[in-house]
């Protein structure tokens, strides 16, 4: 059992550390408690809590910094959560709002805003689910010989692309489209949609394949990428201002540039029956991350499709702050993936 002045002055000296970086020493500590204290006294209470390994001393004559083991104290005992301001809440709704019918952007302009309100790494995951089918596609006149392709998948994923056609795009040449679309496409996984699909196309537009040959190439392009994890990094610059990461910064960034990793570390969390969680230095478990602070949590929407955003940081970030805005993020995309899912 920790008593109170001793949890006041932990409280005080990782606060401290979290606006500043430097560590406390005992004098400042009795300016700063609410009541009369001696120097002496505040060491003795100081090396008590280092004994508990919540503080640490880096140098003899330094005053004590708080280990990463008082930051999980401090987060689930100490901290008290800061209010969003009004404006910035109403921000974050009115831009979340503007892609909420397309989760792949809702989530990805998420990471996006937990990046700017932060000052960390926003990232988000739309994990691959190999049931996903085509659920319609589209062939949009653009003028010039082009064609926009749009497919939508029953997982309430939007691909598109711009196409070359080499033929003019008329009744004759969409109503053939449509025809292959109904017979052979729609209702088909993403992941059997390949070249033995398309060549079996033939048999409906006969001589005409040569010209359908642009569209289907795309469709088959579009699929293949609806079909796989796509993982989105919004702010990696940030990390760069951690003073805390040092050095290891650079190491960092560059197991980020693996996007296989944290693909992975999304599907494993993605697996357990936890929707949020937040992993403080050596609780994570990617031994890249041991020196970091990362904030996860999982969302469904469409047909049992799964999402993880997130946010990653040095373990020295303004807590307070920083977790207050990622849960209302994190809360504002979980109610519009929601309601979108309800007017589905």
């Amino acid at each position: 059992m920790i008593s109170e002045r001793r949890l006041a002055i932990l409280n005080l000296i990782i606060e401290h550390y979290l606006q500043t970086g430097e560590p406390m020493g005992s004098k400042t500590l009795c300016n700063l408690l609410p009541y009369t204290i001696s120097s002496a006294t505040i060491r003795n209470e100081m090396a008590y809590l280092s004994e508990l390994g919540f503080l640490e001393q880096r140098h003899t004559s330094a005053g004590r910094v708080p280990s990463k083991a008082s930051y999980r104290f401090y987060v689930d005992n100490l901290m008290e959560e800061q209010q969003v301001p009004e404006y910035n809440a109403k921000k974050i709704e009115e831009i979340l709002s503007v892609n909420a019918g397309d989760p792949e952007r809702l989530l990805a302009d998420a990471a996006r805003l937990i990046s700017q309100y932060t000052h960390c790494l926003g990232f988000c995951c739309t994990l691959e689910d190999s049931l996903d089918c085509i659920q319609g596609v589209d062939l949009i006149p653009a003028g010039n010989s082009k064609a926009m392709l749009v497919v939508l998948t029953v997982g309430s994923k939007i691909k598109s692309s711009l196409i070359n056609l080499n033929c003019p795009l008329d009744d004759e040449f969409r109503f053939m489209f449509y025809n292959i679309m109904n017979k052979l496409f729609i209702g088909t996984p993403l992941t059997d949609v390949n070249r033995t699909l398309i060549q079996s196309t033939v048999q409906i537009a006969k001589e005409r394949v040569f010209d359908m040959l642009p569209v289907l190439t795309s469709l088959c392009a579009l699929c293949n990428e609806a079909s796989q994890s796509k993982l989105t990094f919004e702010g990696e610059t940030n990390l760069l201002s951690h003073e805390e990461l040092g050095s290891d910064v650079y190491k960092l960034l560059s197991f980020l540039a693996d996007k296989g990793q944290m693909i992975h570390f999304s599907k494993e969390f993605s697996n357990h029956n936890i929707k949020q969680a937040m992993f403080i230095g050596d609780e994570n478990p990617m031994y890249d991350l041991k020196n970091t602070s990362t904030i996860l949590s999982k969302f469904t929407y469409g047909n049992n499709q799964t999402a993880v955003l997130g946010l990653i940081g040095s373990t020295r970030i303004d807590y307070k702050k920083i977790v207050s805005y990622v849960k209302y993020i994190f809360k504002t995309v979980d109610n519009l993936l929601s309601k979108e899912a309800q007017n589905g």
